[in-house]
């Protein structure tokens, strides 16, 4: 808490004072109008905690690739709000997927159990959402790393009129292995649902491995799916001091529609070979990149305007297309992949990123110990002069793991940290005045939070689900918490 001295001025004093200082006004010629009100300004950011609840006392818990499956944060729309109701999925302490639904001021979430089981103990697996407003469905892809997905949706009408259909099994149909019939790739891995300004979704993931995969979109018009194909590519020498590297992937912060209807993409880069790190116990994670799309993800170019990919064409975005490097750094320092990324309400691309940062020395040499004692998050964000800008955010990790990032209604940038520690940065300081606002202990957070990147919109409130620390395999509770920001 900061603690604001007060200097108090005693009346004599004060009034002598003023004497001296205000000068002498000429005589008031009459009433005349009163001056009009100036703008308020725009309030800072704050915090108001409104609501903490549980949707499963005992959900499934097995740490893998230093994560959890319900709450990776990766997982575009493990909650999401759509026409006033949130719906939730997670897989409970007997493997089985559950999705779940409250209404507007309900505490209780209602569940439904899917007809499908966790295959493996993998973080990678998880379950996305996403609502595909021209029929009123909810689509649910999940359980796969690198391997083949499970996919549903429910009955047309569901989420567009939900107070007229019951919450039920029956509302969804039977768990398929391609998209209704649309196959995909049998190397799938990293499910996001985007819902389009006209009502359809796009499906994006990849194809492949790490280390040597694509990024891929399929699109549903509220009728039917279709592949549109890969868009990132995986080819090309990139050298570095210490070696070469002829495959990679792109890995995603997120793929997110701006209010202009351009779809966003921050990315970083994961070198195959690790021989261009300084260290094999580092990550092999470079650059942090951008593009975007005014076609619905057909067409990529960079900040620019210049096309620098087609999606299922031969040109696909690729690790040395010019201009799409929004933050240069090489494979030394932890570089942290899927982050996040959020626009503000004029459009402007904002992402965070985690590293260790060069002051602790230019060569990570075991990326688990090395982020958890110096990593540090960073905004990074285009102005209107098409500038970037990058800000520290003051805040040591002391984590492997990754944050994610929110806008309120005024354009104040909300971090939430790994354990849901909650930071904020002012619009009018130009997002550099990052600050703690909530550090999280009482939730005993294991560690990344799944963010409902919907609700803000809606009403205002961040919201985000997190899972409480645990042992070995045993169950700990799933909750979700709830913060109204400045309106």
């Amino acid at each position: 808490m900061t603690l604001f001295a007060r200097t108090l001025v005693k009346p004599a004093l004060l009034a002598a004072a003023l004497l001296l200082t205000v000068p002498a006004l000429p005589a008031a010629a009459g009433p005349g109008p009163a001056a009009a009100p100036g703008p308020r300004p725009a309030p800072g950011p704050s915090l108001t905690r409104i609501a903490d609840t549980e949707l499963d006392p005992r959900a499934v818990f097995f740490v893998s690739f230093d994560g959890l499956v319900n709450n990776s944060s990766f997982t575009k729309n493990g909650i999401l709000t759509h026409r006033g109701h949130q719906y939730a999925a997670w897989y409970t302490a007997d493997r089985s997927a559950v999705v779940a639904r409250r209404a507007p001021g309900e505490r209780q979430w209602r569940t439904v159990t899917l007809d499908h089981r966790l295959k493996y103990d993998d973080s990678h697996n998880v379950i996305s959402l996403g609502v595909s407003a021209a029929d009123g469905r909810l689509h649910v892809n999940m359980d796969s790393h690198s391997d083949g997905f499970f996919y549903l949706k429910s009955e047309p009408g569901l989420m567009s009129r939900p107070e007229a259909h019951d919450w039920s099994a029956d509302a969804f149909g039977p768990v398929q292995t391609s998209l209704d019939g649309l196959a995909l790739t049998d190397r799938f891995t990293y499910p996001q649902f985007v819902a389009t300004p006209a009502g359809g979704l796009l499906l994006s993931y990849r194809d492949g491995v790490s280390g040597n995969g694509r990024n891929a979109l399929a699109a549903y018009d509220g009728k039917r799916w279709r592949e549109l194909g890969r868009w990132s590519g995986s080819t090309g020498t990139y050298t570095t001091a210490h070696g070469s590297s002829t495959a990679r992937n792109m890995y995603l912060h997120g793929i997110d529609y701006g209010p202009d209807g351009t779809l966003h993409a921050f990315y970083t880069w994961r070198e195959q070979n690790p021989a261009v790190m300084c260290a094999p116990g580092g990550l092999s994670n470079h650059d942090t990149g951008y593009a975007r799309s005014t076609d619905d993800g057909r067409t990529w170019t960079n900040a620019a305007g210049q096309v620098v990919g087609t999606t299922g064409g031969s040109d696909l975005v690729a690790f040395d297309d010019p201009g799409t490097v929004a933050d240069p750094l090489n494979a030394d320092h932890a570089l942290m992949n899927q982050e996040h990324q959020a626009t503000d309400s004029a459009g402007r691309p904002h992402a965070l990123v985690s590293y260790v940062p060069g002051r602790f020395g230019q060569c990570s040499t075991d990326y688990v110990a090395d982020r958890k004692a110096n990593a540090r998050a960073f905004h990074i964000h285009r102005d209107d002069a098409g500038r970037w800008h990058k800000t520290e955010i003051p805040v040591p990790l002391e984590s492997t793991q990754r944050s994610k990032l929110a806008f309120d209604r005024h354009d104040n940038a909300y971090a939430v940290l790994p354990y849901g520690r909650i930071v904020a940065a002012s619009a009018a300081s130009g997002w550099t005045d990052w600050k703690v606002l909530f550090d999280g202990a009482d939730l005993d957070a294991f560690g990344e939070v799944i963010l409902d990147e919907t609700r803000l919109a809606q009403d205002g409130v961040l919201s985000f689900m997190y899972q409480q620390k645990s042992t070995g395999t045993t169950p700990s509770p799933l909750r979700t918490v709830d913060f109204a920001l400045p309106r």
